[in-house]
């Protein structure tokens, strides 16, 4: 079950916000933050939060007052970082997709990062004379499965390192100087990739002669379930700055590491409380089956590439049981709708020794703080969106995000004339 999180205080979050619910805590939060702003380096840190992880306002205010600036990864992003009180120069732009308003977006300081040589014209175009940001993709990648590698051929992300010299010329015909060369490898990358990877950025980065700044991303590993483990920042921070304090004694050139870590900071401050709504089996030579009030709705990373979420069942009462082995799935009408699957295999299934199980316990999905709320199959099945908690640094509950209503899943619909009985 989630560290922060005892078997009494589930039961009141149950009762006093239904299930299936977000619960964030300030206080993980709050220390991942300090762990990531105390990164080694040897010419000065910016460290940003990739809000993608998790958006929700507080959470964003919450890492941004600790002194992180923001990963927005579209304009949409980028929007709802200023509306959460982010100053524009702290956010930087980093899409797929140019977003509509981005002339209102770099009028307020937001900096971009362009990722493709397409992306480098059209600012260019619009902002000449200008300074910006550039993506680049290194040739290698790395990532817990091979949905979560960004680098290397086979990842559309950044521009590959083979056309800087495309760069160059784009940038000279229209007076472009770029002041931060920008790099990300993968979610959950392994730590001596990700080493040598930022050794080969030094080496391209110094070719941008006016560069300040190297940003590595982040995509370090962080452990959620028992046993697994977590990248030591100071180790790998500590082998970075050696390597930038090497390139100052051979180029005369301090630059500033930038570092953008999402699942670390969030990962483990958040867990879904939900409720068990059946007990299930397939006879003595299958499997037993939890289905709960949550699943792909609140959760989709395990059915989308076999990721690990703790589990723990809360008994409603304070009785003893023993444990059994489950699969415990989710409450879509869907296969592939399982919380347990084997591990980086979404179509395998693992049971998990649970506590023998009744039909309304409290089900408790950990590691959810990532890559949950922000990246889930939302109203499928016509599932409304699940409420929101924050436990604070003194242990009180608040309500960030209401419970999504059916009357505001199908708001935006509209029914032609046509289709309307004739009363």
């Amino acid at each position: 079950m989630a560290a922060f999180l005892n078997d009494d205080q589930v039961r009141t979050i149950r009762a006093k916000y239904g299930t299936p619910v977000y619960v964030y805590d300030q206080r993980t939060l709050e220390a991942q933050a300090e762990a990531v702003l105390n990164f080694p380096n040897a010419f000065g840190l910016t460290a940003r939060y990739a809000m993608k992880a998790l958006p929700n306002s507080t959470a964003i205010r919450i890492l941004t007052q600790k002194g992180l600036h923001i990963d927005a990864s579209s304009g949409y992003e980028a929007e709802r970082a200023l509306r959460a009180g982010v100053p524009g120069p702290h956010i930087m732009l980093t899409a797929q997709q140019l977003p509509k308003n981005l002339k209102y977006l770099i009028e307020q300081g937001v900096i971009f990062n362009a990722c493709s040589l397409n992306q480098l014209r059209i600012y260019g175009d619009l902002f000449p004379g200008r300074s910006l940001s550039v993506r680049i993709n290194p040739g290698l990648g790395s990532g817990h499965s091979k949905r979560t590698n960004v680098g290397g051929p086979a990842s559309s992300f950044g521009i590959w390192h083979e056309y800087i010299s495309d760069i160059y010329k784009i940038c000279k015909q229209r007076d472009l100087t770029i002041t931060t060369m920008h790099t990300h490898i993968g979610s959950g990358s392994d730590p001596e990739v990700w080493e040598r990877v930022a050794l080969m950025s030094l080496k391209i980065c110094i070719g941008f002669e006016n560069a300040t700044t190297l940003s590595l991303g982040g995509g370090y590993k962080i452990g959620r379930m028992p046993g697994e483990v977590s990248t030591d920042l100071q180790i790998i921070g500590q082998h970075v700055a050696e390597a930038f304090e090497m390139t100052a004694r051979q180029t005369g050139r301090t630059l500033r590491l930038e570092v953008e870590p999402g699942t670390y900071l969030v990962a483990n401050a958040g867990a879904i409380v939900a409720t068990a709504i059946d007990v299930v089996d397939t006879g003595k030579d299958g499997y037993k089956f939890i289905k709960t009030d949550t699943g792909m709705t609140e959760v989709i990373r395990p059915s989308m590439y076999g990721a690990q979420h703790p589990i723990a069942v809360v008994p409603a009462g304070e009785e003893e049981r023993g444990m059994d082995e489950y699969i415990v799935v989710g409450h879509c009408c869907e296969s592939g709708d399982v919380l347990t699957p084997a591990p980086e295999d979404p179509e395998g299934l693992l049971p998990r020794l649970l506590t023998k199980t009744k039909v309304g316990d409290a089900v408790v999905i950990g590691g959810a703080g990532a890559y949950c709320a922000g990246m889930s199959s939302k109203n499928y099945n016509s599932f409304p969106e699940a409420a929101e908690v924050l436990l604070d640094r003194d242990g009180t509950l608040h309500l960030i995000r209401k419970r999504q209503t059916l009357d505001q899943v199908l708001q935006n619909e509209i029914v032609p004339d046509f289709l309307t009985p004739k009363s």
